[in-house]
């Protein structure tokens, strides 16, 4: 067998409820049901003289946070948003994803000064629904990578 990678236990890609996103001082937002964390990577292209192929430099990048928050009470996130429309100051904010392995190990990263960004839901409603609000948010930063996830070895490979 070439890739010796492949065969991996698939038991250990299946997610539960084993992610967490943590503001600054690491108290877990438990009213958000999902997290997304993106990179955009622009490139500069160009064609040497001579040279049939185009080539790509990194310009620039961009992260950004999409969070879905299950609004059961007005929180933080909310309060926030109103004091930036009454004060005019910009918000800044901190936070930590983390991603739980099924062996105990985790990846952690750090995204700070993060600003509201683009469309942001005030009120969303659908009857009989769980009532969300969909953030969107541009870090300003570069995230920070704390901790990795390990792979499986052969003394927790029983763990489920």
């Amino acid at each position: 067998m070439y890739n010796n990678r492949g065969p991996a236990d698939t038991r250990r890609l299946f997610t539960g409820k084993d992610a967490l996103l943590l503001d600054e001082n690491g108290v877990t937002l438990a009213t958000v049901d999902q997290f997304t964390a993106q990179v955009n990577v622009t490139n500069a292209k160009y064609q040497p003289l001579g040279d049939t192929q185009e080539h790509s430099q990194l310009a620039s990048y961009s992260v950004t946070l999409t969070i879905s928050e299950c609004t059961v009470e007005d929180e933080k996130f909310i309060q926030d948003m109103f004091t930036m429309f009454s004060v005019g100051q910009p918000i800044w904010w901190t936070f930590q994803g983390v991603l739980k392995g099924r062996n105990g190990s985790e990846q952690r990263m750090i995204f700070r000064d993060c600003v509201p960004d683009g469309q942001i839901d005030l009120q969303n409603f659908t009857a009989g629904d769980i009532i969300k609000r969909q953030w969107n948010l541009a870090c300003n930063c570069p995230p920070e990578l704390q901790a990795l996830l390990t792979p499986v070895t052969a003394a927790n490979s029983s763990t489920t």
